[in-house]
């Protein structure tokens, strides 16, 4: 989101340039220096430990007073830098099942392809976990009812995994927006912008992946039945089978965060659309998507996205009122509303002396005369840096205090469901050709 490298860009160099780095660099005190007795300690399963993993584990661990004890993943060649990268301390389980079956295990982190979410989250809450799942929660608007009912009924701690707004930086934004200095909101500006094959989700394959190394059948869930095919594999945002594209994996950060901010819940009525314009090799999916979405709070979000230009910060919203704009990225920015006035084309055809006694008017100069305003009004800017830890290491400090406390956390069953929905919504919108609405009352589709 800003100018600057990202995280992942840093760690790319990083490895490029010989620096060896370890899944744990952000967590020294989990790995090795917790003082929290090992019959306290949170026993973790990862379900799934291709490349947002690492993240997921230090996130876990830097909590303090968990292990991460068993992983799995249908890909063996994943699995075996992870038990690597955990020193021992953890096992492979092969199937997630297993995980599920163990007693031992307090909760599982759940980050595996969207497809496969829901069946994995309510097995893992009806065997007893408690459960952190990789946004988007569902892969359909339906699915996301089953898992609100199955947390209802299992009694576990369910968070989803947009972890944007556990960020200090979102959290201060809010707070902002929450004490009225921008005025009546009402439009909201979010983009994902990006303009590489990596970002556009064209990963590399790793050499050794073949139908020996691979379990596509355990990849392929309850999916179409399709051929051994590694692109879908380690590509699979690029398929719908799987994914919703652009709208799940971005858009889904984008409607939390905004929910978050303005306190909202979901959009009464959403019109979209996207097309494939240039990554058309191996994919069905949009590279280009563009969705208004309009919310009975009384504000509209201009939503987009495209793999074909970065921009030039990449990623961000812009929060528009009437007496400010808020820009948030890895930092806000806060420009406060001088609107001038333009009427002198108007008022240039009356009398002259009706002209003179206008513009005699103090409170029509304060209204259509900069050249009378303070000589800083236009430089009123404010720029506030974000700080502090990872926000995906506080999303995970907050999934360990509600499972230790038993409070459902702010990102809970429900709050997953709406954002993923709304990225449904978008998807349907595009794919119809015409707007669609929600039904607040049974949280779905409006038929």
């Amino acid at each position: 989101m800003s100018q600057g490298i990202n995280r992942r860009q840093f760690l790319s160099r990083g490895v490029a340039s010989g620096v060896a780095l370890k899944w744990a660099m952000a967590a020294p005190a989990a790995w090795g220096e917790d003082d929290t007795p090992p019959e306290d300690r949170l026993a973790i399963g990862v379900i799934g430990v291709g490349a947002r993993s690492p993240d997921l584990v230090q996130g876990v661990l830097a909590a303090g007073g968990t292990e991460v004890v068993g992983v799995c993943d249908a890909y063996r060649g994943r699995v075996e830098r992870a038990l690597y990268e955990l020193d021992g301390k953890a096992r492979d389980y092969g199937d997630y099942r297993r995980i599920l079956e163990d007693p031992g295990i307090d909760a599982v982190i759940i980050a595996t392809p969207d497809h496969l979410h829901k069946r994995q989250v309510v097995e893992a809450l009806q065997a007893g976990k408690d459960v952190y799942c990789e946004k988007p929660l569902t892969y359909a608007i339906d699915e996301g009812l089953e898992i609100v009912r199955a947390v209802e009924a299992s009694g576990r701690i369910l968070q989803v995994g947009s972890q944007g707004i556990s960020s200090t930086i979102q959290r201060r934004a809010r707070d902002l927006i929450a004490s009225g200095r921008l005025g009546k909101i009402t439009m909201i500006r979010a983009s994902y912008n990006r303009n590489t094959a990596e970002g556009a989700w064209i990963y590399p394959i790793p050499p050794d992946a073949s139908p020996e190394t691979v379990d596509w059948e355990s990849f392929l869930g309850d999916a179409p039945m399709r051929p051994f095919d590694l692109a879908r594999f380690f590509r699979w945002r690029c398929y719908s089978d799987y994914s919703g594209g652009i709208a799940t994996d971005l858009f889904v950060h984008l409607c939390t965060t905004i929910h978050f901010l303005m306190g909202a819940r979901m959009p009464k009525r959403v019109l979209a659309a996207g097309q494939l314009y240039r990554w058309t090799e191996s994919r069905d999916v949009p590279d280009t998507l563009n969705g208004i979405l309009e919310y009975p709070e009384g504000f509209t979000v201009n939503i987009s996205s495209t793999f074909n230009n970065q921009s030039s910060s990449g990623a961000g919203f812009e929060i528009l009122g009437t007496e400010g704009s808020l820009r948030l990225g890895d930092g806000i920015e806060l420009a406060a509303e001088h609107p001038v006035e333009g009427n002198a084309w108007v008022v240039r055809t009356w009398p002259r002396e009706l002209e003179d006694a206008y513009w005699a008017d103090p409170e029509v100069q304060k209204r259509e005369r900069p050249d009378t305003w303070p000589a800083d009004t236009y430089t009123s800017r404010e720029v506030i840096r974000g700080d502090g830890p990872d926000s995906t290491q506080l999303h995970l400090e907050r999934f360990v205090r509600a499972v230790r406390t038993r409070e459902q956390p702010e990102e809970d069953a429900l709050t997953g469901h709406r954002a993923a929905a709304c990225a449904h919504l978008v998807n349907l919108s595009a794919a119809r050709g015409t707007g669609v609405e929600w039904d607040f009352d049974r949280e779905t589709l409006r038929a």
